[in-house]
């Protein structure tokens, strides 16, 4: 009873409807970051605070996405989406942007080294970007040693004194860095791009007319290497609206981001959404998102009312120096305002903190309704704020549309966001269409025109769709449980790219957000792939296409699964600089089975046999005791005789004997199920460690999470002992920590998608949720507002690393061990 009055319950920014009875219990999650629009890996706008005025919009990357949203309510505005953001002044630009030259050393200075009356004459000159050239294309000065320092001489034609003055940066690994002297950024063990730490006052004193120097240290601990700074000021007399609308109410569900807020005489309700429907390709491939608005008017008076949204060209560029083409158009029902880059350099770049610089972002309304204008942002919220009705100059890029129209009641409308990238991936060679315009017989404009008219019919549908995960979610695991797959459902999708081929093949590739870049990653699709098995298979099957693609066509010729097949968006053959040979292989063979046991037949396993015949004789070989390699926690580094990848070696084999045994091979069945059989045993002999079992198998009093186990149960192999599974949770609870389990005992961090598998391990809810509520409680809590991090620390709100991954797709596993409990 209580869950049907929580179903019926209203989302606290929609109003009473039809639908009601669809939508889920408001989310009280307090996200690490609010999705916003979510349509690809280059498409895609967080908010980064817990109020949606409080901060600008952000690309996940971390760069600034402005998007700026204002109710005029009788004449007074209320800012309820985006920060004002004046332009940046550049004082001493990134290298990125304009190459500059600096003195560097790679052996340790006088510790006075960075103050401006140090003298350097003796060090060496080179040109930024600093980095390891040879992973790093954009690396003017190559730097393959592991520590370097560098000053910079920088010429100021004024005093600073009183102006807010930020440092930006990028750097690989630890950065300190020094302003005339001072230090002022000291990032510890981390990476970052493209960060901005405003200078306090008494530094900004320092920078005087004349020379200043900016000086930097970065320790380079692993590989890819890269050290850049600059230095910028705002520009003074940014147009303000000074009023911000006040937020009452922030939820976050599957499909749709809703907001509530307080304008004076009226309440405003925003609500994003991306219907991204996994049954329907078409529809989940369609590059628009909304914006939709609902006001209702608390006083009973009629207020005349004007909807202002501008978006900054930033949404079509790598970097906003870039030079930018905008304009305003109608077409159909629709006004436009469109943004690119004017080089449109198709698919030329590849990396990891990239924003695409080609293709057209778009804004559109219902033309009888809504103005579009293009201009210059001061020009553009000048002429709003006092009502002109003149176009602005034309020498300004940015978007604007205003809607504008009389309530007394309540009103009702939308705004559509959406990118054409035109082209979305090289494949091979081969420059691929994004799936919506597979054949080039599609348009933008059309896409949009569909959005349009579709819009209520896909509302109810994405009502009900949040509705259902919520509740299948709470089922299995438990309120904290549903919260987290609900924010994850946007994140893992559009964290992809769906295309096809030119054989056929449906490719749904991955980019490895904010840790190298790749595409199609073997060990990021293995995590994600539970929310794919679960809603589509034959997506499941698009996040494999490529990696069978690849051994296949003889461009890949180990005996191994490669790791990826390139660096996003460019897809022509692995670019990792290592091999993963056991935990790709596993991966591969354990998520043909998971796919096999869905769809209740082993078609797709016979049609790429050869290859996972040899993948399996590999792990035969290799996998019982696996050699100096990294697994999918390649942060950890290498390590022999890894027992949880020794798990996935041997599942990975059982996986192939029980498709064999599908396929109707008996004899090829009971070799391999008898073969992984055996090793399982041996496994515990090796890894048993008085109450628990080993990270390694030569060192005692070490422990890890065994996830990779969860298949063992989830498939119903019968390959290890389930009192293993016992055994190691009931040791993992004595090490939990505040917010979450290790990831072993070497460091207190962990990955939040491999607790939810170990978890998922459990045999009754309650343990499950044990599991599950630190990990709830780490993304209310964490002090990082980025998209949800999956490599967490467990002793502080930090993350350790990595956000905006697809990995979070694998916070599904368990609402897939219901699905395959029901699978024939």
């Amino acid at each position: 009873m209580k869950l049907k009055l929580l179903i019926a319950a209203a989302i606290v920014c929609q109003s009473v409807s039809s639908f009601a009875q669809k939508q889920p219990p408001k989310n009280d999650l307090r996200a690490p970051a609010y999705p916003l629009i979510t349509i690809d890996p280059n498409t895609s706008a967080w908010s980064y605070s817990n109020e949606l005025n409080a901060d600008v919009v952000h690309h996940w990357t971390g760069k600034s996405f402005p998007l700026l949203g204002v109710l005029k309510v009788d004449g007074k505005s209320y800012r309820f989406l985006g920060k004002e953001e004046a332009e940046p002044l550049s004082l001493a630009r990134m290298g990125e942007h304009a190459a500059w030259t600096g003195s560097y050393v790679i052996s340790e200075p006088a510790s006075d080294w960075m103050k401006p009356s140090y003298d350097a004459e003796q060090w060496k000159t080179g040109v930024a970007p600093f980095g390891t050239k040879d992973k790093e294309p954009q690396v003017n000065t190559d730097w393959q040693e592991p520590k370097i320092w560098i000053r910079r001489v920088i010429e100021l034609d004024e005093d600073l004194t009183g102006k807010p003055v930020f440092i930006e940066f990028t750097h690989d690994d630890d950065a300190i860095l020094y302003v005339n002297g001072f230090e002022v950024v000291n990032t510890g063990n981390s990476t970052g791009k493209n960060n901005r730490v405003k200078l306090p006052e008494h530094i900004v004193k320092t920078l005087k007319k004349g020379k200043n120097i900016l000086a930097g240290y970065c320790h380079n601990r692993v590989a890819n290497g890269y050290f850049d700074f600059g230095l910028f000021a705002e520009k003074e007399g940014s147009i303000q609206f000074e009023t911000e609308a006040k937020q009452l109410a922030a939820n976050v569900q599957a499909t749709q981001t809703h907001y509530s807020f307080d304008c004076g005489p009226v309440n405003l309700n925003i609500t994003f959404m991306a219907p991204l429907l996994m049954d329907n390709l078409d529809l989940m491939s369609r590059p628009v998102n909304y914006l939709s608005y609902q006001i209702q008017v608390k006083d009973g008076k009629k207020h005349h009312v004007q909807l202002y949204l501008e978006a900054a060209p930033n949404w079509a560029l790598n970097s906003p120096a870039q030079d930018a083409v905008s304009s305003s158009f109608r077409s159909g029902n629709l006004q436009f305002v469109k943004t690119g880059s004017k080089s449109q350099q198709i698919l030329e770049k590849k990396g990891d903190d990239l924003r695409i610089d080609w293709g057209y972002f778009y804004m559109a309304g219902n033309a009888a309704k809504t103005k579009s204008i293009v201009g210059n942002s001061q020009e553009l919220r000048v002429k709003f704020l006092k009502n002109e009705h003149t176009l602005p100059s034309k020498e300004g890029k940015q978007l604007a549309l205003i809607q504008t129209f009389d309530v007394s009641s309540s009103y009702q409308d939308k705004i559509l966001l959406g990118y054409d990238d035109l082209y979305s991936i090289q494949y091979f060679e081969q420059n691929l269409r994004p799936y919506w315009n597979t054949n080039g017989n599609n348009t933008i404009e059309k896409q949009f025109e569909l959005a349009d008219k579709e819009y209520a019919a896909l509302k109810k549908a994405a009502d009900k769709f949040d509705a259902e995960l919520w509740s299948t979610a709470l089922r299995n695991g438990g309120e904290d449980y549903a919260a987290l797959c609900a924010l994850a459902y946007r994140q893992a999708i559009a964290a992809h790219k769906l295309v096809k081929a030119s054989n056929g093949d449906l490719l749904l590739l991955s980019k490895e957000n904010d840790s190298n870049g790749s595409i199609g990653t073997v060990d990021v699709t293995y995590p994600s792939a539970p929310i794919f098995l679960y809603y589509n298979p034959e997506l499941a099957k698009a996040l494999m296409n490529a990696i069978f693609y690849y051994s296949e066509s003889n461009k890949w010729t180990k005996p191994f699964a490669a790791h990826d097949v390139g660096t996003y968006p460019l897809a022509n053959g692995q670019t990792y600089g290592g091999d993963m040979p056991v935990e790709e292989s596993g991966n591969m063979l354990i998520l043909t089975y998971a796919l096999a046991k869905v769809e209740g037949n082993a078609t797709y396993a016979k049609k790429h046999w050869k290859v996972l015949s040899t993948w399996a004789d590999y792990l035969v070989d290799k996998g019982l005791d696996p050699e100096n390699q990294l697994c999918t926690d390649d942060f950890a580094g290498h390590f022999a005789h890894n027992a949880n990848l020794s798990i996935k070696a041997i599942l990975g084999i059982a996986s192939y004997g029980y498709l064999a045994q599908m396929l109707g091979e008996e004899a090829t069945a009971k070799k391999y199920l008898t073969e992984a059989k055996a090793m399982a045993m041996k496994w515990e002999g090796m890894a048993k460690d008085g109450d628990h079992y080993k990270l390694t198998f030569d060192k005692a009093g070490t422990w890890s999470q065994k996830y990779n186990m969860v298949w063992d149960k989830l498939l119903k192999m019968n390959i290890f002992d389930p009192a293993i599974r016992e055994t190691e949770l009931s040791y993992y609870l004595s090490k939990q920590n505040q917010y979450g389990l290790p990831l072993d005992n070497r460091q207190p961090y962990t990955k939040t998608d491999w607790i939810i598998w170990t978890a998922t391990m459990a045999n009754d809810k309650p343990t499950f949720e044990t599991f599950v509520k630190p990990v709830y409680r780490f993304m209310n809590e964490t002090t990082d507002r980025v998209p949800m991090s999956d490599w967490t620390y467990t002793d502080r709100p930090k993350r350790a690393g990595f956000k905006a991954r697809s990995v979070v797709g694998g916070y599904f596993i368990k609402m897939l061990e219901e699905k395959l409990a029901k699978a024939k």
